[in-house]
């Protein structure tokens, strides 16, 4: 195959190898989005008088039978090909001869590859959404369906102050609001046009980029062309950064999973075929799930730096180091997935234990609502404070294990539906996912 840079010479085979790296395995997630652009770069050219209507009928045909191989797992790169651009134009060019030639007219390889990322991203972005959403719709069902069910709260891990099974799943909710609105950051870098920018210093083809944005349904441009190269390697720390408060939240959710399934705690458990033994110990249930999904996470926070040091001290325009982003970023947006709905799948098997405040230990997680209670019967909080405090050096502490909590967010008003409404205006900015009209 012939490279759509050659010039008349080739590459040191270990240079092209070493170059090439692993773009052949990871532009095999990029085949739909760069046949799309594909599609709308051709009608753009088409308009401006590059292509005549034959030959956009007879490119956009053999497009749609690329991409009815991509959907049905039949496509692939051959050793010859560099990436998933000089592949779609080489099978263009095998079938359809001069035409196949013409595709790249007023296209870079550097805006190509933008696009298709950025084309990628907003479909992962999607997807992501939906889980986190689906997520967040179960941590609320089970915040109002364990409302009642007291357990202790920690501050420096030592027993606090009464909480409650309602607050702890709807804590995590409205955890994911936050997430979501990062997500959406990320959506909205993600949804402008880079195609027409070339090299990242446009083209002397008089091309309709607004047209392309249309036919891609970004909602805007990348403007400035270098502005729009320049978007390469922060584009991706923005959407890092996003899965890495995903991330953030999951780890928090996964700890507090295996601590409260340990036998010291015993507040939640889980089936047995959810949990692994031991090879030694026959009475282990061990929460290797919650572990793997605490120490993944982990892995996802470190992300945005790693990309911050790939793509620091470099000017603008295109480097080679960009390539590298794929390897980092693809592969961890497969497993923030993979994260997501295995969080959804234990918590959908979670039992709560209903008499954990049963146990003696947990008498004086009601000292703040005795103090409380004296204050309400007008004794000074300083006072209260000395009263019950000597009380419980002295052993004669006693109180009921009631809580008495009104105020909005508390254990008796968890604000369920103003923590929904909150989602719902983080989300809006992220479409559902609609295929591409330029998908027949």
């Amino acid at each position: 195959m012939t490279k759509i840079w050659d010039k008349g010479f080739e590459a040191n085979q270990k240079v092209a190898d070493f170059t090439v790296g692993n773009d052949r395995e990871l532009d095999l997630r990029l085949a739909k989005h760069d046949i799309l652009g594909s599609m709308a770069h051709i009608k753009m050219l088409v308009k401006i008088g590059l292509l005549d209507a034959e030959e956009e009928t007879a490119l956009q045909t053999e497009l749609q039978n690329i991409l009815a191989e991509v959907k049905q797992g039949n496509f692939k790169l051959n050793g010859e090909a560099e990436d998933v651009h000089s592949q779609i134009e080489a099978i263009l060019t095998e079938r359809l001869g001069e035409t196949g030639k013409k595709i790249h007219s007023g296209r870079s390889r550097n805006d190509q590859v933008l696009l298709d990322v950025k084309l990628y991203f907003k479909e992962e972005i999607q997807q992501i959404k939906n889980e986190i959403t689906a997520l967040f719709d179960l941590l609320q069902s089970l915040s109002e369906q364990h409302k009642e069910t007291l357990l202790p709260g920690y501050t420096h891990a030592q027993i606090a102050m009464p909480s409650s099974f309602g607050l702890w799943f709807g804590a995590y909710a409205e955890a994911l609001t936050d997430d979501m609105h990062t997500l959406a950051a990320a959506w909205r870098v993600a949804d402008q046009n880079p195609l027409g920018s070339a090299a990242g210093y446009g083209s002397s083809f008089p091309l309709d980029r607004e047209m392309t944005a249309r036919e891609l349904g970004f909602s805007t441009l990348s403007y400035n062309v270098i502005a729009a190269q320049m978007a390469r390697g922060k584009t991706e720390r923005i959407l890092a950064q996003s899965m890495a408060n995903i991330a953030s939240t999951l780890n928090k959710l996964a700890a507090d999973n295996c601590m409260y399934l340990s036998g010291n705690y015993g507040f939640i458990s889980y089936p047995d075929e959810l949990t692994t033994g031991s090879s030694i110990m026959p009475h282990k249930k061990n929460p290797d799930v919650w572990e793997l999904i605490r120490a993944h996470s982990n892995r996802l926070q470190s992300l945005p730096n790693e990309i911050t040091l790939m793509t620091t001290n470099m000017p603008h325009g295109y480097h080679r180091d960009y390539q590298l982003l794929k390897e980092t970023l693809f592969p961890a947006i497969e497993t923030l997935h993979a994260l997501l709905q295995m969080s959804h799948f234990m918590l959908e098997h979670i039992s709560v234990n209903k008499n954990i405040l049963s146990d003696p230990r947990y008498d004086y997680l009601f000292t703040v609502e005795e103090v409380n209670n004296r204050v309400l019967q007008g004794v000074p909080f300083r006072e209260a404070y000395r009263q019950v405090g000597k009380e419980v050096q002295t052993g004669s502490f006693h109180a009921p294990k009631q809580v008495h909590h009104t105020h909005a967010g508390s254990i008796g008003n968890l604000c369920t539906e103003e923590i929904r409404k909150k989602m719902k205006n983080a989300s809006e900015p992220i479409p559902n996912q609609n295929p591409s009209p330029l998908e027949k």
